[in-house]
């Protein structure tokens, strides 16, 4: 009668043969910490489209001499949100629907997500390789290292799973700027100097302020996605990076690279550094606070 009454209140034990691995994961949630491999692809793709885009912009505001930098944000920011609406619609993407409390989640990332677009922009336009001073190139340049330093921070900030997501922050940041930007460009000529532009029957043209409108999306895509798997810092690093990379291709490709002792040291100690931080941080030496994806966890385990 003991034994019985033993084997009743144990339950059916666990069978070697049927379950090989009895001991479940103690922590699951760890399993889908982003690996050291998502953090590396994840900073590779921003790298990549964020070099991309900016010999793009160069082609299109210095050898086509495009006068309108704003008008070329309003592409990059439609491009986002017909993308993102119509994969939401398709069912290949979710964030949520709109309401009332999403500007107060998301603000003040939309005023940083512009001024950090119109800025590089700007800056892009306005300074050549060779780096020579130019007052209102550098003015631009300080305000997009401001802006792309707090846009990291906050986007790291607003993406949380529980409430917009990484997709809902991309899709928000653009509907609520793409207006506000639009009418900038309207009040300052920009709007009407873009479409008095006589280059709009070139079809090469044409194609690379699509490729450019495109590549706009996916830099602020793979933007989102080094901060979410990184760090703010990290990906200001590889943006720095990015840019010291393309100084270095205006060296041999271009003929407007002026040498200069200072400028060709800095250069290489900008490089050295920020090659020696993402070492450490990929390899693991430096390892940011990583990120549980909530969303593909499961009910129980939340609890």
């Amino acid at each position: 009668m003991t034994s019985g009454r033993q084997a009743e209140g144990a339950g059916p034990g666990p069978d070697p043969a049927r379950d090989p691995d009895p001991d479940p994961d103690p922590d699951p949630a760890s399993a889908r910490l982003p690996s050291r491999v998502a953090r590396l692809l994840s900073a590779l793709f921003y790298g990549t489209c964020s070099f991309l885009i900016v010999l793009v912009n160069k082609a299109l505001l210095t050898a086509y001499r495009f006068p309108s930098p704003i008008f070329l944000g309003i592409g990059q920011m439609a491009a986002t949100i017909i993308i993102l609406y119509v994969s939401k619609l398709n069912k290949i993407i979710h964030f949520p629907d709109f309401d009332k409390k999403i500007p107060v989640k998301l603000f003040p990332l939309p005023l940083l997500y512009i001024g950090n677009h119109i800025s590089g922009l700007s800056s892009t336009s306005k300074l050549s390789s060779d780096l020579a001073f130019n007052l209102e190139g550098y003015i631009f340049v300080f305000l997009n290292d401001i802006f792309t330093a707090a846009n990291g921070v906050y986007t790291k900030q607003k993406m949380d799973p529980k409430e917009l997501g990484k997709y809902g922050v991309l899709f928000y940041n653009a509907c609520f700027m793409i207006i506000p930007t639009l009418i900038i460009s309207v009040s300052t000529g920009d709007l009407q100097q873009a479409t008095e532009f006589n280059e709009w029957k070139n079809v090469l043209f044409i194609i690379q302020f699509l490729l450019s409108c495109f590549l706009g999306f996916l830099l602020m895509y793979s933007t989102v996605l080094c901060s979410y798997y990184n760090s703010a810092l990290t990906t200001a690093v590889v943006g720095a990076i990015k840019n010291v990379s393309i100084a270095y291709i205006g060296m041999l490709v271009g003929g407007d690279y002026i040498f200069s002792v200072l400028n060709f040291v800095g250069l290489n100690i900008c490089m050295a550094g920020g090659l020696r931080y993402s070492f450490l941080t990929l390899s693991g030496h430096l390892k940011p606070k990583q990120p549980v994806d909530e969303e593909n966890i499961p009910l129980d385990l939340k609890s």
